[in-house]
């Protein structure tokens, strides 16, 4: 029996305007139990003492978009991946962009979404290791709009059509020695439901996961 990878998933059950952990928690662990062990929480100060010892995988999918993580929560998840460790952050997780440093090493930060509705996926045109085996897909969903940091280099491999123009969906790449990897998909329980999305959710965090 193989042994699982160990993860963390991050996000705010009792605390949560928009994007309660309880329902997303659902869906990764089925998606994701397979090959990683979790442990759910809403306490931040578990990013204080993040140690790739202990978890290859963090998962933010924190809603803390009225607060900001203290310095030692910072300075914790940075030196959790500048020294290897992998971040998948779905969705709202992007919420760590009220910390500066954190929207800096994410690469982009949240600015505005039209209303939920009806969204079309397209992979990057030429392909990308993250896309293997994940077919475009549609799904109702927030079209989130991003502001990306000119300072950070990525590589956008998914994107949504809105009004005629395509938008950035998803982008990856390395912060130090580790990974970070961001998908835009994931508002409620229903996002999590098209089987190209959960494959692109498994082939993630694996990416990350894995150095």
């Amino acid at each position: 029996m193989s042994v699982k990878i160990r993860a963390l998933l991050v996000g705010d059950y009792t605390n949560a305007p928009w994007h309660p952990l309880g329902p997303a928690q659902e869906a990764l662990e089925r998606i994701l139990g397979g090959e990683f062990e979790f442990t759910a929480t809403e306490d931040y100060e578990q990013f204080a003492q993040l140690d790739r010892g202990n978890y290859s995988l963090c998962i933010s999918y924190i809603d803390c978009w009225d607060r900001s993580l203290t310095p030692a929560q910072t300075a914790g998840l940075l030196q959790y991946v500048a020294g290897g460790g992998g971040l998948l952050v779905i969705h709202s997780g992007i919420s760590l962009q009220q910390n500066y440093e954190l929207l800096q090493m994410i690469g982009g930060k949240f600015a505005s979404h039209p209303p939920f509705q009806t969204l079309h996926y397209y992979g990057l045109e030429g392909g990308h290791p993250l896309l293997e085996g994940v077919d475009n897909f549609t799904v109702d969903e927030e079209p989130y709009m991003f502001e990306l940091d000119p300072y950070t280099p990525r590589n956008v491999f998914l994107e949504y059509e809105f009004e005629g123009e395509r938008y950035p969906a998803a982008w990856e790449h390395t912060y130090g020695l580790g990974k970070i990897v961001y998908l835009q998909p994931g508002h409620q329980a229903s996002c999590f439901e098209p089987p190209a999305y959960q494959r692109l959710i498994l082939n993630g965090a694996r990416w990350v996961a894995f150095q």
